[in-house]
């Protein structure tokens, strides 16, 4: 062994597991290999491909004594399977988990087994990045769990670490999972990491939080097969999901972690709920129907404290408006409110009792509680309209009344509209604006509605995708930051348009409602521009 190498204790086994993915396989074997002596190993095992990636392994591994690879005799239909047939093979007191298309950044290892070293701990999880391809735009997953570098006892004094259900931004004991045998389901079970990290976390491990990133998870949109969690188009994939996370929350319930479990519940809410919630206008009648009495039947199994804790969480108001009512109903509405952040868009009516409710036909859904939220957490909806012309872009905004509540708190003093882009996070710059004096004849509003003008150009912004983010500022001092519903009820207003330019001669411009119904805009400036926008819409003609 060269003298450099880490003892054997301080030494780490990588499985890596891949189907039919030859394209990539190799990248993600080779970045575990680059992580330096640390790794001990790196367990290759290959699904019963039949594209090559078996071969293309065996040729890498023998030129690199670490990897081993290991072929299954046939296809397990899922990850948990091969997983599982590597974590049997490891010798290394550690072990990390990667898949075929995702890769580990400089540095990984060293950071978790540093961590799990100088901590004591079982588990050590870091930062993972979501990577947008071919755009490169990077998302940080769960990045308020990996804000500081935290040392946790006892899971269940955490319990938001049930909200990073990815197996593969961790370090784990080797011992620690063979001694309380902890294994993912076998077979064609999707979300099967939802299942092992209720399995980790039942155990009751010594967990370290480090804020390195750790794992670089490639998502790929346009892959011909997409993977699970991006394949949601049919409703086989949300009854999974559902089914996998009943199971996590009845694993830690069982192992007598009812605030773990607890966590779990309202995790589902905030997260797969709103998640799916939002894509649901765009599906079919017959998916939408299924979808609705799939969910209606899960939600039945919460019991009251489930309902009563943070009764204005986006989340939980969503699942009760879907348990009052029988049929898929309200869809643009709760849309909106399943956005980040939320917006409950009017009306706003009151109940016989003259209390807030959902809906005059739904006036068991109360939502008295926003009386008293403060008004830094509610969920304002902002209507916006962009006009774009060679006059001059405007950017008109107009903020609901909120039962009263908006009013209360002196109205709004100035808005602040910043533009960022999309593809790398740039601020495209920000205008401030004073809010005009309410207007409480507006046929939408069911109350006042405050109009806000602000001016926008968009051959400053320059290419790329634009989210408008805003910043309210109360006149009692609170603020209130939002996203922009677009008005989609205007003809024409979502239309592109060809602006004159004395910068780029020409610019495409634009506006759009994103998945969650927020105001967003493309531009496209100069000849190039208005070349790639032709290319990509004649390209979706073809195809």
């Amino acid at each position: 062994m060269p003298a450099c190498s880490p003892p054997p204790s301080r030494q780490v086994g990588v499985v890596v597991i891949g189907y039919q993915d030859a394209a990539h396989v190799t990248d993600a074997v080779r970045s575990a290999l680059a992580q330096g002596a640390a790794v001990r190993e790196v367990v290759a095992v290959d699904d019963c491909s039949a594209d090559g990636s078996a071969e293309l392994l065996g040729r890498l591994a023998a030129t690199e004594p670490r990897l081993r690879v290991l072929r299954r005799p046939a296809n397990s239909g899922g990850c948990g399977t091969p997983r599982n047939t590597g974590l049997a093979a490891v010798t290394a007191p550690y072990v990390m988990f990667l898949d075929s298309d995702d890769v580990l950044p400089p540095g990984a290892v060293d950071a978790l087994l540093a961590a799990a070293v100088e901590e004591r701990a079982e588990v050590v999880s870091g930062l993972c990045v979501r990577r947008e391809l071919p755009s490169g735009r990077e998302v940080p997953w769960q990045a308020p769990l990996y804000a500081t570098r935290t040392v946790v006892a006892h899971p269940a004094r955490h319990p938001r670490l049930v909200h990073d259900t990815l197996c593969v931004n961790k370090l784990y004991r080797t011992a620690f999972l063979h001694r309380h045998g902890i294994r993912f389901p076998d077979g064609r079970f999707p979300y099967e990491d939802f299942v092992f990290t209720a399995r980790v976390l039942a155990a009751g491990p010594r967990v370290a939080l480090v804020p390195d990133p750790v794992y670089v998870w490639h998502v790929r949109r346009s892959a011909e097969r997409l993977s699970i969690s991006l394949d949601r188009a049919d409703v086989s994939n949300w009854r999974a999901r559902t089914h996998a996370c009943r199971t996590a929350y009845d694993i830690l319930l069982a192992a007598g972690q009812k605030r773990l479990a607890r966590a779990a519940r309202a995790k589902f809410l905030d997260h797969e709920l709103r998640m799916y919630v939002r894509e649901l206008e765009v599906r079919d009648v017959r998916y939408r129907r299924a979808w609705w009495a799939h969910t209606r039947a899960y939600l039945a199994e919460y019991d009251a404290a489930d309902w009563t804790r943070s009764p204005t969480a986006p989340g939980r108001l969503i699942g009760r408006v879907i348990l009052a009512s029988p049929e898929p109903r309200d869809l643009p509405r709760l849309r909106e409110l399943a956005a980040r952040p939320a917006r409950l868009l009017p009306p706003y009516p009151t109940g016989s009792d003259g209390l807030p409710v959902w809906s005059q036909d739904l006036p068991q859904v109360t939502l008295e509680p926003f009386l008293t939220r403060p008004v830094r957490l509610l969920p304002l909806a902002v209507d916006a309209e962009l006009r774009p012309s060679a006059r001059g872009t405007r950017l008109s905004l107009r903020l609901h009344e909120l039962y009263g509540r908006v009013e209360r708190a002196g109205g709004p003093v100035a808005v602040e509209a910043e533009w960022r882009r999309r593809e790398d996070g740039r601020c495209g710059g920000r205008r401030t604006a004073v809010s005009g004096p309410p207007e409480r004849s507006a046929p939408r509003a069911g109350g006042a509605v405050w109009p806000v003008r602000v001016t926008v150009d968009p051959a400053a912004l320059g290419a790329g995708t634009w989210e408008l983010r805003l910043r309210l500022r109360f006149r009692d001092g609170t603020a209130r930051e939002v996203t922009a519903h677009a008005r989609t009820d205007l003809p024409g207003r979502l239309r592109r348009r060809a602006l004159p330019s004395t910068r780029h001669g020409i610019v495409l411009v634009q506006p759009y409602a994103t998945h969650s119904g927020a105001l967003a805009l493309r531009v496209a400036p100069g000849a190039r521009g208005v070349a790639t926008v032709v290319r990509g819409r004649l390209r979706r003609l073809l195809h």
